[in-house]
């Protein structure tokens, strides 16, 4: 077997709970989309059986069966018939409904009511604009038919440079719509990181905005954009969104957001293309270099989305739907994907805590909001900060309460069941940018266990391996796919023989898909996560890679090399030092960590910024060169360094003894 890491522990870390902390009412269960679909199902003989775990076996073991169901439950249209569901289950080339021909903004913009309510735009002007259906689809047009006149073609790629509002959904769907190819960054990246991701697409467009508003403050994002540009030599066009009244150089020639959805012709002509066509590149954090561009292909994002945001969140056109998200990250994609189902999607431009520490609760309130989505870090935040929005706020129509990017540890379950409302339901889910979606998440007729994901996902062939590649239960174990989902990448940019994408996922388990994380899958199907088997930093609920922060932090002329690692804490926080090894006669004052931070911020974004700055006699390595993040980690979180790495694969067995010493401090023994 290939030499890895071993987990934190062979037994869960947690005592797990011995009651549900909500559980659905008979009316929840009855009036749920899912249901509908378990029902229609065993009408026509399929061994569904009466519970949600005989469903997802019968939907990991029949894929076929399966995912043919979601395409006919939510009406899929394609143009040009499929000559089967899954024509080849290899993984990685899975070939899936081979023939089709769609368009991933037909599912969107097809048979709405022009007058309905589409997108929501809010921000911290407090101000909430109101996109009807008839306007998405007339702005999308315009954009179309801008691109087009660009010389925008079927595969070609438009890039963002965006804050999340509306007008970046209108230029992603305008994009699809024309077969081309989008992928977008949040203005808080700084532009090297920006340029890093979007130059590798030589896009021909570019789209920004004049700035975003954060925290109470307005961050002019105009000389940002210039410089993303510059970075950008094949873009032919720059269009800008007016979100903070900043005039534009009219010299730049950038093209106004009204003159660019001015022209929206007599109808939108979608180009219809075939089903694994490139829909969007997302891109991965960067934790071994230049970040790799995952390409996503209409018909399995259609599919994926449908079946989570329809069945999963039993979301469809009376709701109101809001993430708290960035452009950034894939999950302004899966928020999206509400407009799939007829939902009226939220935006936000701003901050959760603006203008206090019940913000997004205020905007639930203020939205009507029945499904929002946040981080562990923000409930925890609210429940040290006193916040009482079950009492304050109005938020008769919430129901759903998603929660990702890290675990949500048991106490703030119970949290959100105390504080906002009994029957509102706690959907936490783990997935990533690899497969824009959910492994392991909730659903609306199972219950919500403190501390536990409910079960795995529809379609997801979830499992725990062992390092010898066995099924484990009630233990820790690698989180492995051993089937294929319709959302995997259909490769990586640049990567024409797909060595990359096969050692991204598929190194240490040939033909399963191994995603990084430590789970435990307990006897009663719930999931408990203990965080990252790799390297990947995630805090806040966003994805980091350590490249990004060592390529800022290595520009300092007196910093020689840098570690960093993020830490899961057990009470649901998250700890993220960098390690600095100096040059002689250095010393790690206050204006030399002010300058590392100063070259984090510059050059990655604020959320890069560590916890903590520590002074180290040097970085670890393997014998190969790489840093011994994934060790460092793992000692620090209190696994026994001899069980974690041998010291004899270790360049330098001292400087490892440093850390151990520094963890065994840091733990307080």
């Amino acid at each position: 077997m290939p030499d890895v890491d071993g987990p934190p522990s062979r037994t869960p870390s947690r005592t797990p709970s011995r009651t549900p902390s909500w559980t659905p009412s008979p009316e929840r269960v009855r009036d749920c989309r899912l249901r509908a679909f378990t029902e229609r199902l065993a009408a026509r003989g399929v061994p569904v059986g009466g519970t949600y775990e005989e469903l997802w076996r019968w939907s990991v073991t029949d894929l076929d069966g399966f995912w043919a169901a979601v395409r006919e439950e939510f009406d899929v249209r394609f143009s040009a018939p499929a000559t089967a569901v899954l024509a080849d289950e290899r993984m990685p080339g899975a070939v899936w409904f081979p023939g089709a021909r769609l368009n991933y903004v037909d599912q969107v913009l097809r048979d709405r009511d022009p007058d309905g309510v589409a997108v929501l735009q809010a921000g911290e002007d407090e101000l909430v604009r109101r996109w009807t259906w008839g306007e998405l689809r007339q702005q999308v047009a315009g954009f179309a038919a801008t691109l087009t006149r660009l010389g925008v073609r079927a595969g070609d790629r438009v890039v963002g440079y965006v804050p999340d509002v509306a007008e970046a959904i209108v230029a992603f769907l305008g994009t699809a719509s024309l077969g081309a190819v989008w992928s977008c960054t949040g203005q808080d990246y700084a532009p090297p990181g920006a340029v890093n991701r979007l130059a590798q697409l030589e896009p021909l467009v570019l789209v920004v905005a004049d700035g975003y508003r954060h925290g109470g403050r307005e961050h002019d994002r105009r000389e940002a954009s210039a410089a993303v540009l510059a970075g950008l030599p094949t873009v032919r066009a720059t269009v800008v969104v007016d979100r903070l009244g900043l005039p534009i150089d009219e010299d730049l020639g950038w093209i106004g957001w009204p003159e660019a959805t001015a022209d929206a012709g007599e109808l939108l002509d979608t180009v219809q293309v075939p089903f694994d066509h490139p829909l969007w590149v997302l891109f991965s954090s960067g934790t071994t270099g230049m970040p790799k561009g995952i390409v996503h292909g209409h018909g399995g994002v259609v599919l994926e989305h449908l079946k989570g945001v329809g069945l999963a969140l039993d979301l469809g056109p009376d709701d109101t739907y809001l993430w708290y998200t960035s452009p950034s990250w894939m999950m302004w994609n899966y928020r999206n994907a509400g407009l799939l189902v007829g939902a009226t999607v939220a935006c936000y431009d701003g901050s959760p805590f603006h203008p206090g520490p019940d913000g997004l609760w205020a905007l639930a309130e203020t939205l009507g909001l029945s499904v929002l989505g946040t981080s562990p870090g923000y409930l925890l935040a609210c429940s040290k900060a006193g916040v009482e929005p079950g009492r304050d706020r109005d938020l008769a129509r919430l129901r759903t309460l998603g929660v990702t990017g890290s675990t949500l540890p048991a106490e703030g379950t119970l949290w959100v069941r105390d504080h906002a409302g009994a029957d509102v339901q706690v959907a936490s889910i783990t997935g990533g940018t690899d497969v824009v979606g959910p492994f392991v998440g909730a659903a609306p007729t199972v219950p919500v266990w403190p501390g536990e994901l409910s079960a795995a996902c529809l379609g997801v062939a979830l499992d725990a391996f062992d390092e010898q590649g066995r099924s484990v239960r009630d233990a820790v174990g690698e989180l492995v796919v051993t089937r294929p989902m319709p959302s995997m990448p259909i490769g990586f940019w640049n990567d024409p023989d797909g060595d990359r994408y096969r050692d991204a996922y598929f190194d240490l388990y040939p033909g399963v898909w191994r995603h990084g994380d430590w789970i435990t899958i307990t006897s009663r199907g719930t999931v408990r996560m203990h965080g990252r088997s790799d390297s990947t930093l995630n805090r806040n609920g966003i994805r980091m890679g350590s490249a990004d922060i060592y390529q800022a932090v290595e520009q300092v002329p007196q910093v020689l090399e840098s570690l960093v690692i993020g830490v899961e804490l057990p009470d649901g926080g998250y700890w993220m030092p960098l390690y600095v090894t100096l040059a002689h006669g250095v010393e790690l004052d206050d204006g030399l960590r002010a300058r590392i931070v100063a070259a984090i911020r510059e050059h990655a974004s604020p959320r890069h910024v560590p916890d903590e700055i520590i002074l180290a006699p040097g970085v670890p390595h393997t014998r190969t060169g790489k840093k011994l993040e994934v060790p460092i980690k793992r000692i620090v979180q209190g696994a026994d360094a001899a069980g974690v790495v041998d010291p004899r694969s270790v360049d330098d067995p001292q400087v490892l003894a440093w850390y151990v010493e520094q963890a065994m401090r840091h733990r307080g023994a």
